[in-house]
């Protein structure tokens, strides 16, 4: 059974600079995959002091956007994935994939055009209260495709059985 795709992206947001630092996105077998961004020499400011973030970090774990574009490809190419709708991911998405002048493969929705009989704000209310019952922390992207995937198992777009 293929079961819907998501994605979150957690992402440094200052008033010069905006960019992605971590990626977690599900496949189409209900498993999720999590990575640590390396960001391009271009996103990184004047003053490694302006951010709130372990830019150092970043730069020795975190993986090539060639190697993370390649991933994404192979995993979610011409899929639509969904989207908490709550960050500029369509943005952030953009961002990774024009630093290696390569086309994004996939198609971007948030979660209402999936759930379509409850309102954005019901289904962040949902997904709010899935983090906070599971314990989850809402910064890790990780944290926010693992509270989708369990809101499309409420949904029962995910089988009951369907391991999460």
């Amino acid at each position: 059974m293929r079961f819907p795709q998501f994605l979150d992206i957690e992402f440094v947001d200052t008033e010069e600079l905006c960019f992605p630092t971590a990626i977690a996105w599900s496949l189409a077998d209900g498993s999720m995959k999590t990575v640590v961004i390396e960001p391009d020499e271009a996103w990184l400011p004047d003053d490694p002091d302006s951010v709130d973030v372990d830019l150092r970090y970043l730069q020795e774990q975190g993986v090539p956007l060639l190697e993370l574009a390649r991933e994404l490809n192979e995993d979610l190419s011409d899929q639509t994935i969904f989207v908490d709708g709550l960050d500029p991911d369509e943005g952030l998405v953009d961002l990774l994939f024009d630093a290696i002048e390569m086309p994004v493969p996939f198609e971007l929705a948030t979660v209402d055009h999936l759930v379509k009989h409850l309102s954005r704000g019901e289904l962040e209310d949902w997904r709010r209260e899935l983090l906070f019952t599971h314990g989850l922390d809402p910064q890790l992207p990780e944290s926010g495709v693992f509270a989708l995937l369990m809101l499309a198992r409420d949904e029962g777009l995910i089988p009951e059985d369907g391991d999460l």
